[in-house]
């Protein structure tokens, strides 16, 4: 039968999204460039305040000198100061003692407003303070009546007749300013939302590839274990079975079916102590090459199996040194290959043929055995004990590489490997 040397597919690695970092949306970075926004808007305003409390007392002081009402304008002036610096932050939450604080802070602008116009255009860090503090409906209506006093109060203060600016200009600037006002909280509000999906998205995320990364170590260590300890016993199993079989009459080939037992044990304890410390194959411990570890891979087969007999065929020489994880998938890919020789195909010989084609590497492992139907085998049945050809296909994926099997009932079978090889360089 031919022996299939398939070329090997090209691996398709998905570019995935980096996770989003600490200054990423929803991170603390974010949150905290939020929050000194919210706090340089708040002293705006506070400036804004304070600027046009004292432009507007000193307006009234020298426009009207001597006026009677002068020592109530300066008294009012510093309440309202004192009032608004222990009452509500522009950009504070409700609260019963905020809406207070905010309720005589607006009753003593009133009452300045009454006594002197000019203070009317303190109203506006007012809009933001009402608009911010209170709910929707009752800020607009703080707006609404704040508006409504300093019409009057430009009214009031005009000398030259009746003006419309006077009349419609604080109303436009006052439902400007509410517009935008609203408009930036909605949009604060849609952000929140949007942070807090995106925080439950990333736990989502995070609790996904921490199951991914589960289950992918454990079919990584079902197939070490399948590959290494699960074949050794079933090794173990036949030779003692034999020699319990022939120890009276033959008690030479029992004694050689238990020493051969014994060996195998002692190679299982090497790669099950290496399996703990997530080593490479002891066949590739010590900086052993795969050309010598199928080698001695061969020679124990032929060993532990008794009438089958294992050559290895190295064609080539690579171009530089093999990861480490290639060659440790290619030794366990034939292993498990190996395995189902001795165990199902009945064969008289089996070949393993390892050859270095410069951007590839190919491991053809072939036999003289009964064969199967290959789409018959690609899906166990239930019940079946062992995944071997799903785990060797499942190690050439990992690689980016491919596994075919050619085989027909009585024409033996050809399990070929093909792993690409990029240079380190």
């Amino acid at each position: 039968m031919r022996q299939a040397t398939p070329s090997a597919r090209e691996a398709a690695v998905p570019a995935g999204a980096a996770p989003e970092g600490p200054d990423g949306p929803g991170g603390p970075g974010h949150e905290e460039a939020a929050g000194s926004g919210e706090r340089l808007l708040a002293l705006v305003m506070h400036a804004a305040f304070f600027l046009l409390l004292a432009a507007s007392l000193s307006r009234f002081l020298v426009r009207h000198p001597g006026n009677p009402h002068t020592p109530w304008v300066i008294g009012l002036s510093a309440v309202l100061a004192l009032l608004y610096l222990l009452g509500p932050a522009p950009l504070a939450r409700p609260a019963p003692r905020r809406l207070a604080r905010l309720g005589a802070v607006v009753a003593v602008w009133m009452v300045l407003v009454v006594l002197a116009p000019s203070f009317a255009w303190c109203a506006v860090p007012l809009f933001f303070t009402g608009l911010r503090t209170l709910p929707p409906r009752a800020a607009l209506a703080l707006v609404a009546m704040l508006t409504a006093f300093v019409v009057a109060a430009q009214l009031k203060l005009s000398t030259g007749g009746f003006d419309p600016n006077l009349v419609l200009a604080p109303p436009a600037v006052a439902a400007i300013a509410a517009a935008v006002f609203v408009h930036m909280q909605r949009q604060a509000e849609r952000q929140r939302q949007l942070i807090d999906d995106l925080l439950r998205t990333r736990r989502h995320l995070a609790a996904t590839e921490r199951r991914e990364g589960t289950l992918a170590e454990r079919q990584r260590l079902s197939m070490e274990i399948h590959d290494t300890l699960a074949q050794g016993l079933s090794s173990q199993q036949m030779l003692l079975q034999a020699a319990d079989r022939v120890w009276t009459a033959e008690p030479d080939t029992a004694h050689h079916h238990v020493r051969t037992a014994a060996s195998i044990a002692a190679h299982n304890l090497a790669e099950a102590r290496r399996l703990v410390h997530d080593l490479a194959p002891a066949d590739l411990a010590d900086g052993g090459s795969l050309e010598q570890a199928l080698r001695a891979l061969a020679a124990r087969a032929a060993q532990e199996s008794g009438g089958l007999a294992v050559r290895c065929i190295v064609e080539g020489a690579p171009a530089f040194p093999l990861p480490g994880r290639t060659a440790s998938a290619l030794l366990r890919i034939a292993q498990g290959a190996l395995a189902n020789v001795r165990e199902h195909a009945g064969a008289g010989t089996a070949t393993l043929t390892l050859t270095f084609l410069g951007d590839q590497l190919v491991l053809d492992i072939a036999d003289d055995g009964r064969g199967f139907d290959v789409p018959a085998a690609t899906v166990p049945a239930r019940g079946a004990r062992g995944h071997g050809l799903l785990a060797m296909q499942a190690r050439a994926r990992q690689l980016g590489g491919t596994l075919t099997v050619e085989s027909a009932p009585g024409e033996g079978t050809v399990v070929s490997a093909a792993i690409p090889l990029e240079s380190p360089s």
